[in-house]
């Protein structure tokens, strides 16, 4: 703490604290003399040793001056007689001579005892390293010790060399040819340090890591004598020469190119055998899996553990300046994009594909969990393309499943239309063909390639795919069946035998496609949210559709074919030989199409004896709406007898009561031609209940009546007219006439859950 100023008052306020002090002012003022005479005294002193010490110092400084100037111009003398010892030595040319002669006589014994023990040490050089190269895996124990050796044999190799430039031509091939093995043995020893580089990991896997640490010191010494070489022949100047004594600056010019040795580079000739040895387990991996790359990208699990090895055990064996790690990331990460373009080069299948983008996800997953930077796995694998290969299996799979399925249209076509054999019978006992195993052999390959990707896009992008493939076929088939039975109607004397059996095939096989389709689809609705299960449940329900369209489309021509055979006959009906029995040859035809029974689905072959009531009907009441006179009561007779044969008929295939409500309408048409003139309204009325008015059909059928004049038919039409429209009654909006009613005749083939 600063002591605070005390003025002069002060101090003498201290004194003089009372009037009593006064009378010893002259005491205080001897007193303080006496202090200020000691204290001058003490400062007259001090000054004076300031002052002597200052001069001491300026004498010495002066003395200093004069010396250095003493020793410069001995240095100029030295100088000056060094410039030319020549004119101050008059034997300094004889010296010089002797001195060389004397240098060149050393180094001439001591190359001469160097190439005598040469052969000696190459010899166990030579052993030593032929051992160690046959255990790679190993500990090399003589590594160190050998690149010492090695190198004083170079260094003397490359000295002689250099100094033999100024003999004969023979003689300089003669010293190349002593040299052959040592610059054998150099190369093998290079040979033998970048093979040890190669095998890194394995090495340090087998418990060897002072082995790479020794690989290393070798490469930092090679580094820093390449530094050296460098250095000293960047300093080589002509300004230096000049400056030297002629003799003297030649000889160290030339010393200095004696030891001048050829750059090895161990450094980057390491790491590019380090970046060698990768690319090879990268090629090796691949090309031993060439033919399954599924298993090739199944077995990659390698490559993590050799990252999580180098970090923990090859790293500490480099210095920071390697940065090592990175090094190892990047020449992995660009090999393995190499050999995955050297797999989407090759075309493969697309199952490989979506693997392969599997892999990617997981890949970068992984990288991510072993704390990998980002920078070091840049670029990304395929350029980051990988969505690309999504598309490439997509179109892949589309050209596949278009391939397939034409081949396999081609070969199913051409069976059914050549119809050479009759269908092949299943285990099951039913008419079949091959079509809807192999297609599902397909799609449930591709299905479940796309469900493993675990992307409920790829799974709804296929299914898409898979609904375009079976809706075409679909429509194949529709074509050529209709195509078949055309040329069936317009050349029948022309056409195979066999297609109504065939067409029950048909049947069969596309109610199988459905079967499988719906057990697809149960199988992948668990697999996917709600965003794919609607559209894939939209897909494979809309390709079961048009399974069950065929299949009905197969019964409804399998009917038509039996009608169509049935021409002749259902002709006659209603005509005058009908009177006669006309519906026995139709019962007979009907029941020998139907013999084919066991060989259907049992859901189809409702559906077809369903389709067989309804043509029937058709035919019937066609046939009488169509009729200009009825003989009565013969024509309701004959009716009965025909409805009765045909019942007897189908009371085979279906209930009483089931056909009861088939034939209801003829009973009821019946009831109208056998009703009198008066009593037809009543009848009438009961029909259009039921049916609507169907003016016109009613209208022909009265006029049909052989025992009912123009009169009576305008009396009954008249009547039933005016009911009608007093009560309003119209013809249903689904209807445009009673024939058609029996088209709408409802028809259903029935699965778990579906009803189509």
């Amino acid at each position: 703490m600063a002591t605070p100023h005390i003025s002069a008052a002060q101090a003498i306020g201290e004194y003089l604290q009372s009037p009593d002090d006064l009378a010893k002012v002259v005491a205080y003022r001897k007193k303080l003399e006496k202090e200020k005479a000691s204290i001058d005294a003490r400062l007259k002193s001090g000054v004076k040793e300031q002052l002597d010490a200052t001069r001491e110092g300026l004498k010495k400084l002066l003395s200093t001056r004069n010396n250095v100037q003493a020793i410069k111009e001995e240095m100029q003398t030295v100088d000056r007689l060094c410039a030319d010892p020549q004119n101050e030595v008059a034997t300094f040319d004889q010296i010089s001579r002797v001195s060389i002669v004397h240098r060149n006589f050393e180094q001439t014994e001591e190359m001469v005892n160097n190439l005598l023990e040469m052969n000696s040490k190459l010899d166990v050089l030579e052993e030593i390293l032929a051992a160690d190269s046959e255990n790679l895996i190993g500990p090399a124990p003589n590594l160190l010790p050998m690149h010492f050796q090695i190198n004083r044999l170079e260094a003397f190799r490359n000295q002689t060399m250099h100094q033999a430039k100024q003999a004969s031509v023979a003689s300089r091939q003669k010293l190349i040819r002593i040299f052959e093995r040592l610059s054998k043995l150099i190369e093998d020893f290079e040979f033998y340090v970048l093979e040890l580089a190669r095998n890194i990991l394995p090495l340090v896997r087998a418990g060897f890591p002072e082995v790479v640490v020794k690989l290393i010191k070798i490469a930092e010494l090679e580094g820093r004598e390449d530094e050296k070489v460098c250095t000293l022949l960047s300093l080589i100047s002509i300004r230096l020469v000049k400056k030297a004594a002629k003799m003297d600056a030649a000889s160290k010019f030339k010393s200095m190119q004696a030891n001048a040795r050829v750059l090895k580079h161990y450094r980057s000739k390491i790491m590019k055998a380090i970046s060698e040895s990768i690319r090879s387990n990268f090629d090796d991996a691949f090309e031993s899996n060439e033919r399954d790359p599924n298993a090739f990208l199944d077995n990659l699990g390698w490559i993590y553990q050799d990252l999580i090895r180098i970090e923990s055990d090859v790293v500490p064996c480099f210095p920071p300046g390697y940065d090592i790690y990175a090094f190892y990331i990047r020449e992995y990460h660009k090999n393995l994009d190499a050999v995955f373009k050297r797999l989407v080069a090759s075309e493969p299948e697309a199952s490989i594909l979506l693997h392969l983008h599997a892999w990617l996800k997981e890949y970068k997953k992984s990288m991510k969990e072993l704390s990998v930077p980002p920078e070091l796995i840049d670029p990304p694998l395929l350029n980051g393309e990988e969505q690309d290969l999504i598309e490439d299996y997509l179109k892949l799979i589309v050209k596949k499943l278009d391939e397939w399925s034409a081949n396999l249209m081609k070969t199913e076509i051409q069976e059914f239309t050549t119809r050479a054999n009759p269908p092949e019978v299943d285990s099951d006992g039913l008419y079949g063909m091959q079509g809807a195993v192999i297609l599902f052999q397909m799609v449930n390959q591709q299905i479940d390639a796309a469900t493993e990707s675990g992307q409920g896009a790829i799974l709804a992008r296929v299914v898409e795919e898979v609904n375009r493939v079976v809706r075409g076929i679909q429509d194949q088939w529709s074509k050529v069946v209709d195509s078949e039975f055309k040329k069936q109607v317009e050349k029948p004397e022309e056409v195979i035998g066999g297609l109504a059996e065939y067409c029950l095939a048909l049947a069969n096989d596309q109610v199988k496609s459905a079967d499988n389709t719906e057990a697809l689809l149960g199988r992948l609705e668990p697999l996917v949210s709600e965003k794919y299960r609607v559209p894939i449940n939209d897909k494979l329900n809309d390709a079961m559709d048009g399974n069950l369209d065929v299949a009905k489309k197969c019964t409804q021509t399998f009917i038509d074919i039996i009608f169509n055979d049935l021409k002749p006959a259902t002709k006659q009906l209603f005509q005058p030989s009908w009177y006669d029995g006309a519906i026995e040859q139709i019962v007979v035809t009907m029941k020998d199409y139907m013999s084919d029974q066991p060989f259907i689905k049992p859901a189809l072959f409702e559906l077809l004896v369903e389709y067989l009531i309804d043509a029937f009907l058709v035919t019937y009441l066609t046939a009488l709406a169509n009729c200009s006179k009825l003989r009565m009561p013969d024509a309701t007779e004959r009716i009965k007898e025909d409805i009765s044969v045909v019942f007897a008929f189908f009371g085979d295939y279906k209930s009483d009561k089931e056909l009861e409500g088939y034939f209801e309408v003829v009973e009821m048409i019946l009831a109208m031609l056998e009703a009198s003139k008066s009593m037809a309204f009543l009848s009438y009325w009961s029909f259009a209940k039921v049916h609507g008015p169907c003016i016109p059909f009613v209208e022909g059928l009265m006029k049909a009546r052989g025992d009912l004049d123009r009169s009576g038919v305008s009396e009954v039409m008249d009547s039933i007219k005016r009911k009608v429209k007093d009560e309003g009654l119209t013809d249903r909006a689904y209807l445009l006439s009673f024939i058609q009613h029996i088209f709408y005749h409802v028809n259903i083939i029935q699965r778990p859950n579906r009803r189509l």
